[in-house]
């Protein structure tokens, strides 16, 4: 970044100053600080600013785990089966081995928090937010805060770059959920509904999702891939509907509520030219572009990244996926958008795959030849064909208003 005038001056007293600082308090900030806090007293001095005055129990991260994951401790539940739904059709995904996990994000907020209260080197500033745009002056960065200076040696921005908007995506995955429980048992905690399909509609992907914890307890969510980021006023009518048909005749109270919207097959971002300063989180490379999975690539990268700072290295980006994970996402992305009515085939025929395995290693990052094999061999060929010149065209194509095809 270029030095901004209302950088000039001298800086301020000494303790506003650290060797590293962490733009955001999510799951990619606090990671990273736990990875920098595993090197105790040596630890490079590091404050992560965070707008939020507390955490609350606002969303939950899934993926599934062979038992190699990472803060697999903190998990709530596991699933042994998963299934997915359309028209009649049901198929089970066996998982015993690789069961679907959730971390909740109290758990996670409260074993960070605790764990960098131990750690001196690292600062949590908790409702601190940013005000304006970081600066350079005289080889340190500036960012001012509600609270005055801040000034780091190196610098690590979570926050998203952009809004989310048509056009800077393929599809945007948008979710809305309640946390329930029901005065009756209404659930089986043995089996998650992954993807329970509605009928397409204005160009949209609707699936059902439901994560039950107990007999009487689960988060019951319904998420849309569609060009156009939705809000939850957007999904609450169906989210309520799907309640409505979980509960049956039962009452239930709301225990919490989630909302998100996650990029899959996002426009190249600007990633600037000072080594010092990375852009990193959900939004700029942390989640999976065909599914939205991101705890685990997170916690790849935090481990990483973290490795680099304490060597005195420049911090590092999300690594991009190998060229033919890019190019089967793009792919597949380019298909959905272009046929939504044809997606509830598409994903049922992907988890009918002999392995299950397969499929669950292809959306953890986990692939081998093999199973790319097997993924491009159980997918209707014609369907992908036309698609494949705009699939292997450079993610700039994506422009604001829209998508050129």
């Amino acid at each position: 970044m270029a030095l901004c005038a209302a950088c000039q001056g001298s800086k301020p007293a000494m303790q506003t100053e650290s060797d590293i600082l962490i733009l955001g308090g999510g799951c990619a900030g606090l990671s990273l600080a736990l990875g920098l806090a595993t090197d105790g007293e040596n630890c490079p001095s590091t404050v992560i600013l965070e707008s939020r005055s507390h955490y609350s129990n606002d969303r939950t991260w899934c993926f599934w785990d062979d038992g190699s994951a990472y803060l697999r401790e903190l998990v709530q539940h596991r699933w042994p089966i998963v299934t997915l739904a359309h028209a009649g059709r049901r198929i089970n995904v066996d998982c015993h081995t690789i069961p679907y996990s959730m971390i909740p994000a109290e758990n996670f907020y409260a074993y960070a928090t605790e764990r960098l209260a131990e750690t001196a080197r690292v600062t949590l500033a908790m409702n601190e937010p940013v005000i304006g745009e970081p600066c350079k002056d005289g080889g340190l960065w500036r960012v001012e805060t509600r609270h005055g200076s801040r000034w780091a040696k190196r610098l690590i921005d979570t926050r998203p770059q952009r809004m989310p908007e048509r056009g800077t995506a393929v599809l945007w995955q948008s979710f809305y959920g309640h946390e329930i429980e029901c005065d009756a048992d209404r659930f089986d905690p043995g089996v998650a509904r992954l993807m329970d399909f509605s009928p397409s509609k204005n160009g949209r992907i609707t699936f059902l999702y439901l994560l039950p914890v107990s007999p009487r307890r689960a988060l019951v969510e319904v998420t849309v891939l569609a060009p156009d980021p939705l809000g939850p006023e957007d999904l609450a009518e169906e989210l309520a509907a799907f309640i409505r048909q979980q509960a049956g005749g039962s009452s239930h109270a709301v225990l919490r509520s989630e909302h998100g919207v996650l990029p899959m097959g996002q426009a190249a971002l600007d990633r600037g030219t000072d080594a010092s300063h990375v852009r990193v989180g959900v939004a700029a490379g942390g989640a999976r572009a065909a599914s939205g999975f991101a705890f685990q690539r997170i916690q790849r990268w935090a481990n990483a990244c973290a490795a680099e700072l304490i060597a005195g290295q420049p911090p590092l980006s999300h690594p991009p996926d190998p060229c033919i994970t890019r190019g089967m996402d793009a792919l597949f992305l380019r298909v959905l958008r272009a046929h939504p009515e044809r997606a509830p085939e598409l994903f049922l025929a992907l988890f009918a795959i002999q392995d299950p395995r397969r499929i669950i290693r292809f959306m953890s990052d986990h692939a081998v030849m093999a199973d790319y094999a097997a993924i491009i061999l159980a997918l209707p060929p014609w369907l992908f064909l036309g698609e494949i010149p705009q699939a292997l065209r450079p993610r700039p194509s994506l422009r604001k208003g829209g998508l050129s095809r």
